[in-house]
């Protein structure tokens, strides 16, 4: 889905979660692609009818006026649109006994295929919800003999399952038969940590196998070996290892690390993608190529020489709105980028939220 498309679904539907009526008078309407308005304009005249019934003269008012207000607004239309539409009007007044109600209408950026008429206290918004949400989890293993760290990756975010330790003490200095019974205490407790670690894995990655699209393994050679070489992984989550790599660290730092290290591995996340765009940014930065940030960057756009344009999630929507109308003049690409992870928010604290990658250089003022 295009970014900045993605980017005012989740705006208008975060404005829609917090929206709150006194009773079940916010009206959600959702129409499926190729279904006839006729038939659902019908049917919100029958529910119009029924609501005069309703006992409380506030409510049935606000969902007698918020139906009629939707029926005048599918007039607008010819047809339904290619992926659908969804409505929601009622009264989001905060004030007790004044009205204020509004509607609000999305175009899908992908087909629908329900069919939903709901009056409630809030107003229905999973199905949209739903064409947002990345589906696709990946799952990330850092391990070495004293830490292990399980986490799952979707979209621009990752989240830390577990944390292991193993209460590994490291060698043992005396000799003779005290040397040898250490050591295998140690095997013995190297041996449980990983049981442990395949466990967690078991149990994060396995219930979710509908939608898992495998996982990355790393830590220090020897000990992500010995984990991935041993009967410890459950033989259906071996099929799903994707890559494993060498890295330093086996805490969060290490779940960062690793994310960078298999970026090419797990080129089709959204996290990945715009990683890989910041660090272009950052490359041509230093090298003095094609990129502008700040007043440059609105110059550039202006002038039409932006090829992608790169805003920090952070960004006022209207402010994101602006830009976002400035590039479409040119046809620039928008990519809206999250603050989760290290490029991100280097794109919102160093550069104030806005950078681009240009079609060609332009000179500075």
């Amino acid at each position: 889905m295009d970014s900045a498309l993605e980017y005012k679904l989740k705006r208008i539907l975060g404005e829609l979660k917090g929206k709150r009526g006194r009773h079940t008078e916010l009206v959600s309407v959702y129409i499926p692609s190729g279904y006839d308005l006729n038939n659902i304009m019908g049917q919100l005249e029958d529910e119009r009818g029924t609501a005069t019934n309703i006992k409380s003269t506030s409510t049935k008012k606000n969902v007698v006026d918020a139906l009629e207000r939707l029926i005048q607004f599918l007039k607008l239309y010819k047809r339904t649109p290619p992926n659908g539409l969804a409505l929601f009007c009622g009264n989001v007044s905060e004030r007790d006994g004044v009205q204020d109600l509004r509607v609000w209408s999305v175009e899908p950026p992908e087909p629908i295929t329900i069919r939903l008429y709901r009056c409630d206290k809030e107003f229905i918004t999973q199905p949209l919800e739903d064409l947002v949400t990345p589906k696709d989890v990946y799952g990330l293993v850092v391990i070495d003999n004293k830490t292990a760290t399980v986490a799952t990756l979707k979209g621009n975010n990752y989240n830390i399952v577990k944390k292991l330790t193993s209460g590994y003490h490291g060698k043992h200095r005396a000799g003779g038969q005290s040397h040898r019974r250490f050591e295998r205490i140690i095997e013995e407790q190297s041996h449980e940590f990983k049981k442990r670690v395949a466990e967690v894995v078991l149990e994060t990655f396995m219930p979710i196998s509908k939608d898992f699209k495998g996982f990355v393994v790393g830590g220090p050679a020897a000990t992500k070996e010995d984990f991935l070489e041993g009967d410890y992984l459950h033989h259906e989550l071996r099929k799903r290892i994707i890559a494993v790599k060498d890295i330093t660290y086996t805490d969060e730092s290490g779940i960062r690390e690793l994310i960078d290290a298999a970026k090419d591995d797990l080129g089709e996340l959204e996290m990945i993608q715009h990683k890989k765009l910041l660090q272009r940014f950052m490359k041509h930065l230093v090298e003095d190529g094609p990129v502008a940030y700040g007043s440059d960057m609105e110059r550039a756009l202006d002038a039409g020489a932006v090829d992608v344009l790169l805003l920090s999630d952070k960004l006022s929507p209207e402010e994101i709105d602006r830009l976002y109308e400035k590039a479409k003049q040119s046809n620039a690409k928008l990519e809206v980028i999250s603050t989760e992870f290290e490029e991100g928010f280097q794109l919102w604290n160093t550069f104030k939220g806005k950078a681009a990658l240009l079609r060609y250089r332009i000179g500075q003022q």
